[in-house]
């Protein structure tokens, strides 16, 4: 999620304008947006945190050995929140993620 639509949803929460839409976008960028920026956090000497799209990090640890962890969201439960409010709209989603899985009609 870019630095523009994070701040449009969060104008929309703060306002109670949020719908079903924004949710499915938001959990479809979590689910399968990209990490760059969170490995340019740590790699760049300075990095301008305004510039860096960091939604999916979760964690950083520096160790005292200069090591450096970067924990990210879990995306799997990114998918399967996406895969309920798809579902909550129609059956059609549900019967989409069935059929992906090997479980519809031949």
């Amino acid at each position: 999620m870019n630095k523009d639509t994070s701040s449009r949803l969060d104008r929309r929460i703060r306002a109670g304008k949020l719908n079903r839409a924004d949710i499915v976008r938001w959990l479809g960028e979590l689910a399968f947006g990209r990490a760059n920026d969170c490995v340019r956090l740590v790699l760049e000497e300075c990095p301008d945190l305004d510039e860096l799209e960091l939604s999916l990090l979760s964690e950083v640890r520096r160790s005292d050995k200069g090591g450096v962890e970067v924990k990210l969201i879990d995306r799997l439960k990114a998918v399967e929140a996406l895969s309920a409010a798809m579902g909550a709209d129609d059956g059609e989603a549900a019967e989409f993620l069935k059929a992906l899985k090997g479980g519809g009609e031949p």
